[in-house]
């Protein structure tokens, strides 16, 4: 076979070449990675090749790295310069990626491997670090159906590659279905109540297509301000209406969700019966903290009862104040955003347009990067790569002497070829070969932030500085890594519910004034954020706070139920499922069209299958964990120390529990969320 050894894929230094990276390097970059990978799976099964750490562990996955940074990239940018040419690229290699993976994972011959050197007498030798990967990979074999039948494995084989065809028709659906709706808008006064700053941008987007007037879209940093501030109800009606039905049945056929969801249901289902399980959330928690589906759904249901009469509150107010003060005659979904904003306005005096214009984008960066220095002992400093997009920046953790620990790349303003939401995602893993040499870690950190418009750095609200500080959360995860073996290292190994630790910590530290001060410069004037300013909007930290939580525990709830089920696959039902979590914990009732089910890609195109309960979980353990820095001193540099030492730095090389409790020297307890959250 002939290679292009041009080929940027493949010609990898310490950093891609995104510059460089065309769609139709793709394919024979893959050709060449998955030869070579099929090769190191050919040796090391070799009978006669020993089966030790040495011989066969390490070859395959400096190997599997190899290739999967490859793969990682091209997912990357699938992510965030979404085009018709990549699309096709990586839609035609993604069978063929995802069949030699499953074909891996079923290989007998290398679970035999891991089965000998389990039993060997060289495994008590080996670290505790490389014996817990052996035995993770063993774990792994069974549950990818390794020692099942040969007419069963097939079966398993041929439903993986169709779930991940699936999860990615699923994404696609929704970045298309997003992008298909507009709403153009030439009379400015249908356009009332809408900050200043979100109209410029309205207004060079239609600029941009070629119209007169204002256009708005259904990404989030155009939606929610129509929501929050548009006195227009029907214009917040129609807003909310698309959004609320993408990827429907209510629009394009070929862009519906419906069936594919359906169809990984019961693929979901099929391979929990031939794992001998009884569904496929046994499946999913094999590999997390929590023991049982029963487990989650008690601590759901639980936490659910204890917020559920501070939502009912939360409601009552709010449609008291929507009939008295806002004089609607009833409070519609598409009404709750901004009944909320003027209620929060009349409570606290404060709005969240008056707010965003102190969290400059630049200033905020540097304030995040003040506070984890200061923690951790670290340096963040500007650095030069190659990036995918003019909006890209990138970046070198070091230690203070100078030594770099990681990079890392930002991108961070929404665009119609990125999909929604904010994301860690990382390029290349911490190692320490056998030479001594380290390999650092380097991260991607995506976000979808409203872009600079007239002149004026980007502006955000008081949520958008949390989610950077929550992603920055997972980034600091992987990049302090001190793990030496890759496959335990950052973010790889640890238990699913407990991946969401570290970003939640993270999000503390936005409601202490001392670092919120450092993370403000008013867009105009270039004042900090008033403390008095910052005391109202502690003040309502926790207004609505029962109406999120039992929110987050009807999605949690909700797609437990639809993957706990021992009788019923829930394919055709999914949507009735839904209605009744919606009737047991929501406070807020919703529309008969609501398709919410469809854009919920956590589970339908993430890894959050039968684990979106995780987010509440974490919180648990995060918050607990940051109520030892409120008990020994926010700036406390030894339990800074002992955070990263106990935890950020130990990856999947231990239980999280373990973790846990070496940091925090006991279990953890629901207390400290509830009392952060104003439910206690």
């Amino acid at each position: 076979m002939s290679v292009n050894l041009t080929n940027p894929l493949l010609c990898q230094g310490e950093f891609l070449d995104f510059t460089a990276i065309k769609p139709a390097d793709i394919t024979p970059a893959l050709d060449k990675l998955i030869e070579e990978a099929q090769a190191v799976v050919t040796r090391v099964t070799d009978e006669k090749t020993p089966a030790t750490w040495t011989d066969v562990v390490e070859p395959l996955e400096t190997s599997l790295g190899r290739m999967s940074r490859v793969w990682g990239a091209v997912g990357h940018l699938m992510g965030v310069m979404d085009t018709p040419e990549l699309r096709n690229a990586f839609n035609e290699n993604l069978p063929r990626v995802t069949q030699f993976y499953i074909a891996l994972s079923q290989n007998e011959a290398l679970f035999e491997k891991y089965k000998a050197i389990a039993a060997s007498d060289a495994f008590s030798a080996l670290d505790a670090i490389r014996q817990r990967v052996i035995n993770h990979e063993i774990r792994d074999f069974k549950l990818s159906g390794a020692d099942l039948p040969a007419d069963k494995k097939a079966q398993m084989k041929a439903l993986g590659e169709e779930a991940a065809q699936l999860s990615q028709a699923f994404s696609e659906h929704l970045l298309d279905a997003t992008n298909a709706f507009t709403v153009d808008v030439t009379d400015a006064r249908e356009l009332s109540g809408i900050p200043e700053d979100v109209l410029t941008m309205y207004s060079e987007q239609a600029k941009a297509a070629g119209i007169d007037g204002w256009r708005i879209t259904l990404q989030i940093p155009n939606y929610l301000p129509a929501m929050q501030y548009a006195t227009n109800r029907a214009l917040r009606e129609k807003l909310y209406r698309a959004y609320v039905t993408r990827a429907s049945e209510f629009g394009e056929s070929k862009l519906d969700n419906t069936p594919v969801i359906r169809r990984i249901l019961d693929i979901r289902r099929q391979e929990s019966l031939l794992l001998d399980k009884k569904n496929f959330a046994e499946v999913s928690l094999a590999t997390k903290m929590a023991d049982s589906p029963k487990q989650v759904i008690d601590f759901l249901k639980d936490l659910g009862s204890k917020a559920r009469p501070k939502a009912l509150e939360d409601y009552e107010e709010l449609k008291a104040f929507a009939k008295d003060v806002l004089k609607l005659d009833e409070l519609k979904p598409w009404d709750t955003a901004f009944a909320s904003e003027a209620l929060r306005i009349q409570k606290y005096a404060y709005s969240e347009q008056e707010v965003r214009k102190y969290f400059t984008l630049p200033t905020v960066f540097d304030g995040l990067f003040h506070l984890v220095e200061n923690l951790f002992d670290i340096k963040i400093v500007k650095d030069t790569a190659s990036v995918w997009h003019e909006d890209v920046q990138f970046w070198r953790i070091e230690t203070l002497d100078g030594k770099k620990i990681a990079n890392f790349y930002t991108d961070l303003y929404a665009r119609s070829t990125k999909r929604g939401g904010a994301w860690m995602d990382n390029d290349s893993t911490y190692k320490v070969f056998d030479d001594g040499s380290v390999r650092t870690p380097i991260a991607y950190l995506v976000c979808n932030f409203s872009r600079p418009v007239d002149g004026k750095p980007s502006m955000l609200s008081h949520d958008d500085v949390i989610t950077l500080f929550h992603e920055f959360g997972h980034g600091l995860h992987h990049m302090l890594s001190r793990v030496p073996v890759a496959q335990l290292s950052g973010i790889n190994g640890v238990e699913w519910d407990a991946v969401e630790m570290p970003s939640q910590f993270m999000e503390n530290w936005c409601w202490n004034y001392d670092t919120v001060s450092k993370l403000t410069h008013h867009v105009d004037t270039g004042d900090v954020l008033p403390e008095e300013l910052f005391d109202k909007m502690l003040a309502a930290k926790n207004f609505q706070s029962g109406m999120f939580c039992v929110r987050q525990l009807e999605f949690a709830l909700f797609e437990m139920l639809i993957h706990a089920d021992d009788a019923v696959s829930h394919a055709e039902d999914f949507e009735a499922v839904l209605d009744a979590v919606r009737k047991e914990v929501a406070v807020v009732p919703t529309v008969e069209y609501n398709r919410f089910a469809q854009s919920f890609s956590h589970i339908f195109a993430g890894g959050y299958a039968a684990g979106y309960y995780s987010y509440k979980w974490a919180e648990v353990l995060s918050a607990d964990a940051f109520a030892a820095f409120e008990e020994e001193g926010l700036t406390n540099k030894a339990t800074g120390k002992r955070w990263v030492d106990e935890v950020i730095s130990r990856g999947g090389s231990r239980d999280a529990m373990e973790n846990f409790k070496a940091f925090r020297g006991r279990e953890p307890s629901i207390d400290a969320l509830l009392r952060h959250s104003g439910i206690a």
